[in-house]
């Protein structure tokens, strides 16, 4: 049986530790982080897709900067905010 049959969602991540900032922060209920070498996304955990709605609700609610590259360097490093950077200069090209 599939999520959508469950009601549930699979929330997939590339880094570990977003997946568990989003449980601690927002999202309690939501199952174990797994592993996967072999899938795009290195990292997936899944949720009720209520408590999914609910946790992004809250975590908009956070939102209190006003610039998100800014508050990615400040808050997870120059590294990864140099990195958004180069995805949203990529991303610029579906605007032409």
């Amino acid at each position: 049986m599939g999520d959508r049959e469950q009601g549930v969602l699979t929330v997939r991540s590339r880094v570990r530790g977003d997946l568990e900032v989003l449980r601690r922060r927002w999202l309690p209920t939501m199952g174990p982080v797994k592993e996967s070498k072999l899938s795009d996304y290195k990292f997936r955990a899944r949720a009720p897709k209520a408590a999914v709605a609910s946790a992004f609700a809250l975590a908009i609610e956070d939102i209190s900067y006003q610039n998100f590259k800014s508050e990615v360097g400040r808050s997870q490093g120059h590294a990864r905010e140099a990195l958004y950077g180069r995805v949203w200069a990529e991303l610029t090209a579906l605007q032409r």
